[in-house]
């Protein structure tokens, strides 16, 4: 028997953030709209595919575009760098409008 693996999401994606109940999208959340600029939280459901990766839940980033029905989103990383994350809108909840 070879060794087992150690990955990221080896062995504990199943539960990663069902939290005691089943999760479900509401009409709201499937026809939520952002534009560039807004101020937005990512809050990815476990119960549902391709979610973002867990290192960025609840990162506050900024929406700076689109890709079909999805939004490019830039998250701060460490020190002055920026991520650039591609998003899906049901994982991302509005933190304020633009100002």
């Amino acid at each position: 028997m070879g060794a087992r693996s150690h990955g990221l999401f080896s062995g504990r994606s199943r539960h990663l953030s069902r939290h005691g109940k089943l999760s479900t999208l509401g009409l709201s959340k499937l026809i939520n709209k952002f534009e560039n600029g807004d101020t937005v939280v990512i809050a990815p459901h476990g119960n549902f595919r391709n979610i973002p990766h867990p290192r960025y839940k609840g990162r506050i980033g900024t929406v700076v575009g689109n890709r079909g029905s999805a939004y490019v989103v830039e998250v701060a990383a460490s020190g002055p760098e920026k991520v650039t994350l591609i998003v899906r809108q049901e994982y991302l909840g509005r933190l304020s409008a633009k100002q």
